[in-house]
C-alpha cells in the first residue's frame, strides 16, 4: 500500500517495524455538537482503520478528546455548569454520534484533562533544554525560532509568518511567533498545580503528550484535517521533536475539507451543520456513505440536493444485496461466472485502496460488482454464495449495509426512551439528555431519525 505523506509531498510505500502499525487523529474539542466537516475525517479514518485490519495488518488506533479549552468555559459559564459537566455531555454526544456514524471506538481515547503530568514533563523537557520559557504572570511559551525545522510540514516561511503575527494584549512573548504551552488560569476558571502557577494546557502541547505517551514515542501515522496542518500539527512536531528528539511520525495524512454550496463552512456565514441535525433529515449512514465516497484528498462540496443523489445511489447497493439473498435462498442454476466476478471486483477493491487509500475507485469497483450480480443468471447456489460473502466485506470496510445483531430491546430501555420522548416535547431537555445518558448507561444509544427516535446496542 501506498500513501501520500504530508510531509514529503509524495506516495510512500507504507511499513512499519513495531507489532502494530500506530496511529494517531485528532478528535475533537467537545464544546458542541460535531459538523459533518468533523464527522468525513472520522468517518475516512475509520474506513482507513477496517481496511488495514482486513488486509491482515495489526493497528492501534488512538484517537484523543479535548476536553478544555476557552470554549468549553465559555459554555460551561452559559450554561451555569461546571467546566467537567459541560464536556461529559458533548463527549457523550460526540460519541452518540460516532456510534451511530459506525465508527468504531478507538483503542485508547485519552482525555487533555487525565494528561496532565504528561504534558508538564514535556514542558520541563523543553525549558530545560532553552526551547521554552515561563513568562511572568504564570503563561510558559515555545521558542518557535529555536527549532531550525520549524514549518517544514506546511512549507511555512518563518519570514513571512512574522509579517502577519502580532502579540495578543496580555500576553508577555519574547517573540510573536512562540506558542503557548500552558496558560494560567483566569479567576474563576478551572486549573491545575504546575512550577509555573495555576494553569492549563495550550492545545498544541496536549496532542504531543497524548500521541507520545499511546503509541510509545512511535507514531506510525499522524492524521487529522487539513486545516490542522498549520499550526497546529506544525507546532505538535516542533514540541516532539524538540522535547524527545528524532522523528515524531513517520506519516502524516490530511483529509480535504468539506464545503457547503462552494463556500467554507462558518458559523459566521450561518452555513454551519452538525451531524445530529443532518441525520435528522437522512439518517446516519446516508451521510457516512457520502462522506466516504470521495478520495480523501479531494475537496468536497456539500448541499441536500447532492445528499438526496446520495441516497439513491446507496439504495441501489441495498437492493442489489437484497437481491442477492433472495438469489441465495432461490438457487437453482450450474453458473459459476459470479464467483469469478466477485474475485475480480475484489481485487480492483483491493488495488483502489492500496493506491493512496482511494474509496472513490473502491466503491466505483463495488458498483461495478453490484451490476454483475444485477445481471448474473442461473448461478450455482456457491457461486451466489461467495458473491455475497465477498460484497459483505467490501460494505464492512466501507462501513455501510453492516448487519446488524437482532435482539430484544430490555423493556428498561425502552420505558427509558419513551420518558424521554415525553420530557422532549415538554421541552425539558435537561432531564431529556439525563435520561439519554440513563439509556447509554444500559449500553445503548438513541438515534434522532426524521421517523422518530431508533434505540441501538453500543
Amino acid at each position: 500500500m501506498v500513501l501520500y505523506n504530508t510531509m514529503t509531498r509524495k506516495k510512500e510505500e507504507l511499513t512499519y517495524e513495531g507489532e502494530k502499525l500506530g496511529i494517531y487523529v485528532c478528535g475533537p474539542t467537545v464544546y458542541n455538537y460535531i459538523h459533518i466537516g468533523n464527522a468525513r475525517t472520522y468517518c475516512l479514518f475509520d474506513t482507513f482503520r477496517r481496511y488495514l485490519a482486513w488486509r491482515g495488518v495489526p493497528v492501534k488506533f488512538v484517537s484523543n478528546l479535548t476536553d478544555i479549552d476557552d470554549r468549553i468555559i465559555a459554555g460551561a459559564a452559559g450554561g451555569g455548569i461546571t467546566v467537567k459537566e459541560f464536556a461529559e455531555r458533548f463527549i457523550k454526544e460526540y460519541q452518540t454520534d460516532c456510534a451511530s456514524l459506525n465508527i468504531l471506538p478507538p483503542d485508547e481515547q485519552p482525555r487533555a484533562t487525565e494528561s496532565i503530568s504528561l504534558i508538564l514533563d514535556i514542558i520541563d523537557v523543553l525549558i530545560k533544554k532553552g526551547y521554552a520559557y515561563a513568562a511572568q504572570g504564570g503563561d510558559v511559551y515555545f521558542r518557535t525560532k529555536r527549532f531550525e525545522e520549524y514549518g517544514k510540514l506546511s512549507r511555512q516561511n518563518l519570514d513571512e509568518l512574522e509579517e502577519g503575527v502580532r502579540i495578543e494584549p496580555g500576553e508577555l512573548k519574547e517573540d510573536p511567533l512562540d506558542f503557548a504551552l500552558w496558560k494560567a488560569a483566569k479567576p474563576g476558571e478551572p486549573g491545575w498545580s504546575s512550577p509555573y502557577g495555576e494553569g492549563r494546557p495550550g492545545w498544541h502541547i496536549e496532542c504531543s503528550a497524548m500521541a507520545g505517551a499511546y503509541l510509545d514515542g512511535k507514531v506510525d501515522i499522524h492524521g487529522g484535517g487539513l486545516d490542522l496542518i498549520f499550526p497546529h500539527h506544525e507546532n505538535e512536531i516542533a514540541q516532539s521533536e524538540c522535547s524527545g528528539g528524532g522523528q515524531f511520525s513517520r506519516y502524516w495524512m490530511h483529509v480535504s475539507m468539506l464545503n457547503f454550496d462552494n463556500r467554507k463552512m462558518s458559523k459566521s456565514l450561518g452555513n454551519f451543520f452538525t451531524v445530529r441535525d443532518i441525520s435528522a433529515e437522512y439518517g446516519y449512514e446516508l451521510i457516512r456513505y457520502y462522506l466516504i465516497s470521495a478520495h480523501y484528498r479531494s475537496q468536497m462540496n456539500f448541499t441536500r440536493g447532492i445528499l438526496e443523489s446520495f441516497a439513491v445511489s446507496l439504495d441501489r447497493l441495498k437492493n442489489c444485496r437484497y437481491n442477492l439473498e433472495r438469489a441465495v435462498n432461490d438457487a437453482d442454476g450450474a453458473g459459476e461466472e459470479l464467483a469469478e466476478n466477485a474475485k475480480l471486483r475484489k481485487e480492483q477493491f483491493i488495488q483502489a485502496m492500496d493506491d493512496d487509500f482511494n474509496t472513490a475507485d473502491a466503491i466505483a469497483a463495488l458498483f461495478e460488482f453490484a451490476r454483475d450480480i444485477n445481471s448474473a443468471e442461473k448461478q450455482s447456489k456457491q457461486s451466489l454464495e461467495y458473491a455475497a460473502k465477498v460484497f459483505d466485506q467490501l460494505c464492512s470496510v466501507l462501513g455501510i449495509l453492516a448487519e446488524k445483531e437482532q435482539e430484544d430491546i430490555p423493556e428498561q430501555a425502552l420505558e427509558l426512551l419513551e420518558a424521554r420522548q415525553t420530557a422532549r416535547s415538554q421541552k425539558d431537555y435537561k432531564k431529556a439528555d439525563e435520561i439519554r445518558e440513563a439509556i447509554t448507561a444500559l449500553g445503548y444509544t438513541v438515534e434522532d431519525t426524521k421517523d422518530g427516535p431508533v434505540i441501538k446496542k453500543l
